[in-house]
């Protein structure tokens, strides 16, 4: 399709893909959707700029890309609203929305693999020919994404014009660790979902996805975000080939991974087993904290380390944070999403959220804007530390924490 060249006014927010609320989370979070109208036809994205710039200056480009277990999310919703980090650093924010869960990632007899993958693709192409024209510098983009959004941005990577459409990548909590070994699981929900066509209503392709997750179950933890990429399906090589594609393209693209320090007690109110075991009088919170370490090592930071050391044995430049800032007191700690509040996190859209319970704004602010210098920093290709942690930021410390 040619690119629009006529005026068009495109002030509106853009439409979530068609989505089920998670509804125990959101007050621990806030709305994924934040109330958005949603449409299949959802593949937009928003560029936000700041107001004022040097004439012919060009400033480094962050595209972003959400989180939401690949079923949940939009990326105009005001949880991600990039307003601080695009005044305060200097940059260019790109938003991507795009298909999700059966719309985008289940595959099946007459279905494609990867639309959802193939809509973050298109959005960095247009940002290739038309970021300019906003003021951004093509040749300094930056990748970043969330959980779902932190995996989308690993496996990008590994598509065969990545070096072309972009410099650098931040993966926030990527759960590479359920990432992979999942083909019987696809398998098994394209056989669950396998009634859905093309024509079929919204309702009812949101129906036939949750039988698909029901089918992802019996698998474990990869059942805990049973879609996703699929190996072997346009635009990424077979999963006995992945780790090459990335060894590949280390030296041409930058990588800076996060994970939070208690990511897993963030699924504490929706997972009932841990919840009944809380409730065991004094052993109880003892076990929970024992289970959710466990979790986030197995989800989380056992895939981090092990891409971040192969991207640097490759010949890459790998950095490697612990965002560990959580509000005093709070049950959550430094949850899963907590980078996310101090990323994106606006007075009105942080007001009143569980996960930051026992902060003041002026302490959120402060963290948020260690966050946002952080990852500008790494968007302007500035010499980093290795490896760090945000509180160390906060009090200007040297670490030498490994991660």
């Amino acid at each position: 399709m040619d690119d629009w060249t006529d005026p068009y006014l495109a002030v509106d927010p853009a439409p979530a893909c068609p989505q089920w609320r998670i509804r125990e989370l959101e007050p621990v979070i806030g709305s994924q959707t934040g109330g958005l109208p949603q449409d299949e036809r959802c593949q937009n994205l928003t560029v936000t700029m700041p107001r004022a710039q040097q004439e012919d200056e060009l400033l480094p480009v962050m595209v972003w890309i959400h989180g939401g277990s690949y079923i949940t999310g939009a990326g105009d919703a005001p949880i991600y609203d990039p307003s601080a980090l695009v005044t305060e650093q200097g940059v260019v924010v790109v938003s991507v929305t795009y298909r999700l869960g059966a719309f985008g990632y289940l595959d099946g007899e007459g279905r494609t693999a990867n639309l959802g993958l193939l809509d973050q693709l298109c959005a960095l192409e247009w940002v290739q020919r038309n970021i300019s024209f906003f003021g951004g510098d093509p040749q300094a983009v930056t990748v970043f994404g969330q959980s779902a959004g932190g995996d989308a941005a690993a496996h990008l990577m590994a598509t065969p014009k990545a070096p072309e459409l972009f410099r650098r990548a931040i993966m926030q909590s990527p759960p590479l660790g359920i990432s992979r070994g999942r083909r019987r699981m696809s398998a098994a929900m394209a056989a669950a979902g396998s009634s859905v066509s093309a024509e079929a209503p919204i309702q009812e392709v949101l129906r036939l996805q949750e039988d698909a997750r029901a089918a992802a179950v019996p698998f474990g933890l990869r059942g805990l975000m049973p879609f996703g990429v699929r190996y072997g399906a346009w635009p990424l090589p077979d999963e006995s080939q992945i780790e090459d594609v990335w060894k590949a393209v280390a030296p041409r693209i930058d990588i800076l991974m996060t994970h939070t320090s208690d990511e897993a007690r963030l699924f504490i109110p929706v997972a009932p087993p841990v919840q009944r075991v809380r409730a065991i009088p004094l052993l109880g919170p003892f076990v929970t904290t024992f289970l959710s370490r466990l979790a986030t090592r197995q989800v989380y930071v056992a895939g981090i380390r092990s891409f971040a050391r192969r991207h640097r044995r490759s010949g890459g430049r790998a950095h490697s944070f612990v965002v560990d800032w959580a509000a005093p007191g709070n049950f959550y700690g430094a949850a899963h999403m907590i980078d996310v509040a101090l990323l994106f996190g606006t007075r009105a859209s942080t007001e009143g959220l569980e996960l930051l319970e026992g902060a003041s704004w002026e302490e959120i602010e402060e963290a948020g804007r260690a966050v946002r210098a952080l990852w500008a920093e790494f968007a302007r290709g500035a010499e980093l530390p290795a490896t760090g942690r945000l509180t160390d930021r906060l009090t200007g410390r040297s670490t030498g924490v490994c991660v």
